[in-house]
């Protein structure tokens, strides 16, 4: 029979982790768990970068940004999911859905110009020290984050209208956890291709510029560490960048894994995804805490202080 062409449905189906129904109550408490820490660890790192003048600097700026990413991305995802896993009516408001788009492309647009910018201020602080604060004053790290900020936001605000365009077969279902956009696109009886050079004209600054500087700035941080005289001097350097580093390889790693892996099956697809949208936000908290000193002495001085007034 020939698919019924229909306008924007009321509602979704979303299959999740169906397939794995043996899977299911023990990934919503793994989830419950990560959701958990991503809300308190990233919004301490809000709080900190708030009361604490030594974390006023451009680098935790950018961590602050990095961590209101994070804490959008999963409010938007991990509620949804978490009633997938525990329910079993798996369905989603169209309103919904097109939100869980448009946030989507907006956090994780973002996060990949934002990650770029914090390598460029890694860069100026190990191979410029001197110059430091002259280049990054606040209101260039403003307009660099605006300019993270604002291109994703076009790119979402793109796919989202493109998205409401589409005239979808009659069946609703997806085979996913939450509405991420190539997932919807399959559903299109509609020439799609506007969606799809929307996608690939954002691959080329988001998916290909972005890990490009960062390559390059590591490139230049890894020739100036190399010239330091001192090891301790290396060290220091050295960790400055590590939890940064760490932050972009599990951002950018599991993207390239499926790049490399066009033909991966949708129970891959899902798992990558649940990568980036439940582990990765509530690591990134945890990897610039315990690798970070001066984080480390401002909860320190924190938890001093509220002892002091309790005895």
């Amino acid at each position: 029979m020939k698919k019924e062409n229909v306008s924007f449905p009321y509602a979704f189906v979303l299959l999740g982790f169906s397939e794995f129904p043996w899977l299911e109550r023990p990934l919503s408490a793994v989830v419950l768990v990560s959701y958990i820490f991503t809300l308190v660890g990233n919004s301490s790192i809000l709080l900190l970068s708030l009361v604490d003048p030594r974390l006023q600097m451009p680098m935790y700026f950018f961590l602050d940004n990095l961590s209101l990413l994070d804490l959008s991305l999963t409010c938007t995802i991990v509620p949804q999911l978490l009633a997938n896993l525990w329910g079993g009516y798996k369905t989603i408001a169209a309103w919904g859905c097109i939100t869980q788009v448009f946030l989507f492309c907006w956090t994780t647009s973002t996060e990949s110009a934002l990650l770029a910018m914090m390598a460029i201020d890694r860069y100026v602080a190990i191979c410029r020290p001197l110059q430091y604060t002259l280049i990054m004053r606040s209101w260039v790290c403003v307009q660099m984050a605006a300019a993270s900020w604002s291109s994703g936001l076009a790119y979402a605000l793109l796919q989202a209208i493109l998205t409401l365009q589409l005239p979808l077969c009659g069946h609703h279902t997806l085979d996913h956890f939450f509405c991420e956009l190539p997932v919807v696109l399959k559903l299109a009886c509609g020439d799609t291709s506007a969606n799809e050079l929307a996608i690939i004209l954002a691959s080329v600054p988001l998916g290909m510029v972005s890990p490009l500087l960062v390559i390059i700035s590591y490139t230049f941080i890894a020739r100036a560490v190399l010239k330091l005289a001192s090891a301790e001097g290396r060290h220091r350097a050295l960790s400055t960048c590590s939890s940064h580093l760490l932050v972009v390889t599990m951002y950018f790693g599991p993207g390239l894994y499926l790049y490399l892996q066009p033909s991966s099956k949708n129970s891959q697809v899902k798992f990558m995804s649940f990568l980036y949208c439940v582990i990765t936000p509530m690591l990134n908290p945890l990897i610039y805490t315990l690798r970070n000193k001066d984080v480390q002495t401002a909860w320190k001085r924190i938890l001093q202080s509220q002892g002091g007034v309790i005895f």
